[in-house]
């Protein structure tokens, strides 16, 4: 007998609110003009990296709530994870706000996993309104999981660039906004991938394994989205994919890209592409949300992936597991005019967009 993974929401919880803050090699690339909030250094004003992405988190908690035009006493439950050992970006984050948390780990897939354990609690009752997110940075991630900065070592051609950002959105049943009509969680999957500069092989297998039970869960295509989109498998990554979707007779057309891969521009020179938990969530947060508002984009599915790793495992020698979970967000038709209403007077909106070339 066949397991189901899929998880279909009778209510289809609403995203009423989303908020994307990024660094400054970040705000230069292909999404530059959908971030709410382009940071003018990494440091972010703070005297340590890790001090400046719990700073990213607490700004775009504090975003999201705003642009869903509710008050901070109104969210139920903060829903957050991180790359960090113990999750501290979030878990430090959480501290500053009154609200019953769940720290949640799923490395890159950690926007997905929070959207569908949020989605999930929403549409059983269990909660009002939710907030989710996450985040990352380089300077964090690249000196717990592989070199001390100061050594600048030579990147090889497979490498990834861990994005310095944070996306963080809202859930509710009541408003207006895009819909998450189904999720489908991953399994952990390991093909005995060992290279930490290669996350793009190493994950590809489970984005592959989360999209076939999701095709077989709820009978659709590739064809049934306007957009299907992978959270960081890089151009290297995203390219297995292709090939491993099509060993299993299905074939990813023009509707397929991956946030690692969109990320840059070519001339920023990022080698494979993107990654790390604000890879995907900052790509969501902006552009996504954005496209799904407008009607431009009716139904996406969203699938992050994450290298379960860590840094005590691959030094001893382990391979590294990955994981993917996939969310179905729809537009919502009836409302598509009124988001344009709550924009034109929302606080986050017209302070962010002022200060979006300048991160003040």
């Amino acid at each position: 007998m066949k397991k189901n993974q899929t998880v279909k929401f009778r209510n289809k919880p609403r995203i009423v609110g989303s908020y994307s803050i990024v660094g400054p090699k970040e705000g230069k690339g292909n999404f530059a003009s959908y971030f709410n909030y382009v940071m003018k250094d990494d440091s972010f004003g703070e005297d340590s990296y890790e001090k400046a992405e719990k700073k990213m988190f607490e700004h775009a908690i504090v975003g999201a709530i705003e642009d869903a035009h509710l008050q901070p006493d109104d969210v139920n439950l903060l829903l957050a994870g991180d790359l960090l050992n113990q999750i501290i970006s979030s878990s430090y984050a959480a501290r500053n706000f009154n609200y019953a948390y769940l720290g949640l780990f799923g490395a890159c897939s950690t926007m997905a996993e929070s959207l569908a354990v949020g989605a999930s609690l929403i549409d059983g009752g269990l909660f009002d309104t939710i907030v989710c997110a996450t985040g990352s940075h380089f300077s964090t991630a690249e000196r717990q999981f592989r070199f001390p900065l100061e050594l600048g070592n030579q990147r090889p051609p497979t490498s990834q660039w861990t994005v310095t950002g944070a996306g963080s959105c809202v859930l509710s049943n009541n408003g207006f906004g895009p819909r998450i009509t189904m999720a489908t969680f991953g399994k952990v999957i390991d093909w005995g991938i060992n290279d930490v500069n290669d996350m793009g092989a190493a994950m590809a297998p489970a984005a592959m394994d989360t999209m076939l039970a999701h095709f077989r869960d709820t009978k659709t295509t590739p064809d049934d989205y306007d957009l299907i989109v992978t959270g960081d498998l890089g151009k290297l990554g995203s390219e297995i994919l292709i090939d491993l979707m099509e060993d299993n007779g299905i074939k990813l057309g023009l509707n397929y890209n991956d946030c690692g891969q969109m990320y840059y521009t070519r001339n920023q020179n990022m080698l494979s592409g993107g990654s790390g938990c604000g890879c995907s969530a900052t790509v969501l947060n902006s552009y996504i949300i954005d496209k799904l508002r407008k009607g431009e984009l009716k139904r996406v599915l969203f699938m992050p992936t994450g290298a379960l790793m860590s840094t005590t495992a691959t030094q001893q020698g382990e391979s590294i597991p990955g994981i993917c979970h996939a969310v179905v967000i729809e537009c919502d038709e009836e409302n598509v005019d009124k988001y344009y209403k709550k924009v034109s007077t929302s606080t986050a909106y017209k302070t962010t967009k002022g200060n979006r070339k300048k991160g003040e």
